[in-house]
């Protein structure tokens, strides 16, 4: 029945609710002058007869112009009072002056006051029933039953967003505020989280909700620390801002991600130092479809450039990042020239002739290959993409008299033991070195660590690998990198790039390096699992120690000496590094050139290191002395091999 009910259409189910006020408002008439007049014979209520039918005459009309019969029965709240009461009291007036000037004697004010009372009562208890019954119909008995962390107004209003809702039925709260705790919030105790884990057991809860909009990701961590032994999956909540204006359904309930830990607390954007290189301008981004370039692509727009130039190699991921941003000028009503081009920072022809004919005043260049293991194991494509490329790109820019470079570097470039994080620390000379040239373009680059959900992350690794049952594959158990979120990572780089004066060297803060074992560990106990070990042989997932792999650090640096700076933001320090002049820089990079048109793989590692003196490789080399020199003594034995 209940659901033959919900079956039918809106109108079908708003035409049963006025039939079934119709018939019941003239039989609540009729008690009411039962009531007045201490009696029930029949003879008496046969001149009322049509008074009592008239009650729907008039009332049914009044309910449906105030809206009663549109609102939907299983979302009705407090609100409906003022609807009804509204409503029975506008159609009694009515009832009653007809009756005045028709002369009812027996019809006096006590008749019409019972009947309101009586039927404002009838219509409020028969609609809550009503969303009871159908409401339960409707979500049926298998929902998740669930605790929700945070008993405050957010905490409120999500368990009064979930009571109607398929997915999820909230049994209880836990709050850690002791004045809360021992109440009741409508209809669910609130208790405290010490007791959560003999609650669970005893209401067969297996998840939490945290519902506390303004927790802190310290305070995540913390409370993720708590639940951690209880083996209980934990879920956050979309902003109940976002619910109760329909941004957001009860469906984006999503776990907590190793991710949200991560991150840290984040501190606004300075709008002053967001915008300037980019609103009203023209703009080029280079990797526009990589993670780091696709989301500085979806921050930039945002700010309102004249034009937006996309240059990527790969099609799938220059159209994917191109569809987004249709979406987002489209909705946001933006007046944005969005160009997307195919093609490489190698290509120097191509990157002159784009800046150029479309004016482009302002270029972050994301393009670099950054995977470790990969660039190592083919250093000749590394080297021409992260250091030709980046020769090639600024080059064009210098050409087509472009206002402010902004150069997307690596941690890695710090001290380097791969092939990678040398052409990242290479690509930095070569920048500086045009600075110092007196060039018209404004360099800068801007150097931080790893990007959570970057296509090389460790996260959707570990991810997958439990997913799969394990094992988590670990190189090494002291293993320890810095993380930040991508759109942080991109907000930094922008506000970075206006600071700039030529040549500037920005690190991030990237607040506290993460130890990778307790990072697996971690996301092992969200997956609601155990990590199997001596301690726990009864363990779900294995993590397992392979070794590191070739060119890989047991940790990351973001600053090669102390000399370094604040600047107005207090993310952002600016260092002053050792440079190498253009003219010898120029005749090393031609070096390295001829040996990768050689494919002499010796020589071009003794390349680098001449060139990045900071360059230790993990694999044994032949030449050593150069890491022993000064960067005086490096170009006298340049300059020697160069006569030579």
């Amino acid at each position: 029945m209940k659901n033959t009910f919900l079956n039918l259409s809106r109108r079908q189910k708003q035409l049963i609710a006025a039939i079934t006020d119709a018939i019941c408002l003239p039989l609540i008439f009729s008690l009411a002058l039962a009531l007045h007049l201490e009696t029930l014979q029949g003879s008496t209520f046969g001149h009322f007869t049509w008074w009592a039918l008239a009650t729907s005459l008039f009332a049914i009309p009044t309910f449906a112009m105030l809206g009663l019969y549109r609102a939907v029965v299983r979302y009705i709240d407090q609100k409906i009072i003022g609807t009804v009461v509204a409503g029975v009291t506008l159609s009694v007036l009515v009832l009653a002056e007809t009756a005045h000037q028709l002369q009812a004697p027996l019809l006096t004010p006590a008749v019409f006051i019972i009947y309101s009372v009586t039927a404002v009562l009838y219509v409020l208890i028969s609609r809550l029933i009503a969303r009871s019954i159908f409401a339960g119909a409707y979500i049926g008995g298998d929902r998740r039953r669930v605790a929700i962390y945070g008993a405050g107004q957010g905490g409120s209003l999500l368990a009064n967003a979930l009571k109607p809702s398929r997915e999820y039925n909230p049994i209880l709260f836990v709050d850690d505020n002791p004045q809360r705790q021992n109440t009741t919030i409508g209809g669910i105790r609130v208790y405290s989280p010490a007791h959560l884990g003999r609650l669970a057991a005893q209401h067969n809860i297996d998840t939490v909700l945290l519902a506390m909009p303004s927790l802190s990701t310290d305070e995540q961590r913390l409370i993720v620390a708590r639940l951690a032994d209880l083996k209980l999956k934990i879920k956050i909540t979309p902003p109940i801002a976002d619910l109760l204006r329909g941004n957001a359904q009860v469906q984006d309930v999503r776990e907590i991600e190793i991710d949200d830990l991560l991150g840290r607390n984040s501190v606004a954007p300075d709008p002053h130092l967001m915008s300037p290189c980019i609103e009203g301008k023209a703009v080029l981004v280079s990797g526009a479809g990589g993670s780091i370039g696709s989301e500085l692509c979806r921050q930039i727009i945002l700010l309102k450039p004249s034009r937006l130039a996309l240059l990527e190699l790969s099609e799938f991921a220059l159209y994917s990042i191109e569809q987004e941003l249709k979406e987002i000028i489209a909705m946001h009503g933006l007046e944005v020239e969005l160009l997307p081009f195919v093609g490489s920072v190698l290509d120097y022809e191509k990157c002159k002739r784009i800046m150029t004919s479309l004016g482009i005043e302002t270029v972050y260049h994301a393009a670099a290959y950054k995977h470790v293991p990969l660039v190592e194991h083919n250093p000749i494509e590394g080297i021409r993409n992260n250091v030709f490329g980046t020769l090639n790109f600024a080059k064009a820019a210098i050409a087509a008299s472009v206002n402010c470079f902004i150069l997307i570097s690596t941690d890695k470039a710090v001290r380097p033991t791969n092939v990678m994080g040398a052409t990242k620390r290479l690509a930095e000379l070569i920048l500086q070195a045009f600075t110092r040239q007196g060039s018209n373009t404004r360099f800068s680059m801007v150097r931080f660590g790893n990007v959570l959900g970057s296509s090389g992350s460790v996260v959707p690794l570990f991810r997958k690998q439990i997913a799969a049952g394990g094992p988590i594959t670990l190189t090494h158990p002291e293993i320890t990198r810095y993380f930040m979120t991508i759109p942080e990572a991109a907000q930094l780089v922008l506000q970075a790039g206006s600071m700039a004066t030529g040549g500037d060297v920005f690190v991030l803060d990237m607040g506290e390096p993460v130890r990778i074992a307790d990072l697996a560990q971690r996301m092992v106990q969200l997956s609601g699992q155990e990590v199997k070990s001596p301690a726990c042989p009864h363990g779900n997932i294995e993590i397992r120690f392979i070794g590191l792999r070739p060119g890989e650090k047991l940790y990351e640096e973001l600053l090669i000496g102390n000399n370094v700076s604040g600047t107005s933001h207090p993310l952002i320090m600016r260092a002053q590094e050792t440079e190498i002049d253009w003219p010898f820089l120029e005749i090393m990079l031609k070096q390295l050139d001829e040996a990768c048109d050689r494919m002499e793989h010796d020589t071009i590692r003794n390349q680098l290191m001449k060139m990045v003196r900071e360059y230790r490789p993990n694999s044994p080399i032949s030449d050593l002395l150069w890491l022993e020199q000064e960067p005086q003594e490096i170009i006298e034995t340049m300059r020697a091999d160069t006569i030579a």
